[in-house]
């Protein structure tokens, strides 16, 4: 019996499932239709609507055609005077900033050639001060190893003086011996 339950369960779980996704498919699709239609007659209005200001706008482009080819002519006869007049007072702010490009770039070479010439010296000192903090750090250690060569001597000192006899006391005297 308990092996037919892993069957039976699953089954009517099935067909309550396939119950609920027929109904379900079903109001998809006449959704699905309605959407369809509106989407249809939405595009025909707006086919209509576009139609219309398409025309209108045609219109427009024409009449604004002929204005502007009226403004262009007068426009591109103005803009030949303005250009001949911006095209000499360009011509006269180059030749101005090219005699001060030539200035600077002679003041760059002088200025990069100190700069340089820094440098170098920068290095230098830069080299000599650790040469010279090298040789101090050198005597330090030089002296830390003459105090640890005193230190190891005088305790060896102590180490052999304590070893001696010499240092020792002598044994104390036998005690007189009484007469009683």
């Amino acid at each position: 019996m308990k092996k037919w339950m892993f069957v039976i369960f699953p089954g009517i779980f099935l067909l309550i499932f396939l119950f609920f996704y027929h109904q379900t498919t079903t109001m998809r699709e006449v959704r699905e239709k309605a959407h369809a239609e509106a989407v249809a007659q939405q595009k025909a209005a707006d086919a209509a609507h576009k139609q219309m200001i398409e025309d209108k706008a045609r219109q427009d482009a024409e009449k604004r055609a002929a204005d502007a080819a009226a403004d262009e002519a007068k426009k591109e006869a103005d803009a030949a005077a303005k250009k001949k007049a911006e095209s000499d007072k360009i011509q006269g702010e180059t030749d101005k900033y090219n005699a001060e490009i030539d200035l600077y770039t002679t003041n760059n070479a002088t200025l990069q050639a100190q700069l340089d010439a820094l440098k170098k010296q920068e290095d230098q000192d830069g080299r000599a001060e650790f040469d010279l903090e090298k040789r101090v750090q050198e005597a330090r250690v030089d002296e830390r190893s003459a105090e640890l060569d005193i230190q190891r001597m005088v305790d060896m000192i102590a180490t052999r003086a304590s070893q001696s006899y010499l240092t020792r006391m002598p044994p104390p005297p036998p005690a007189p011996k009484s007469s009683d």
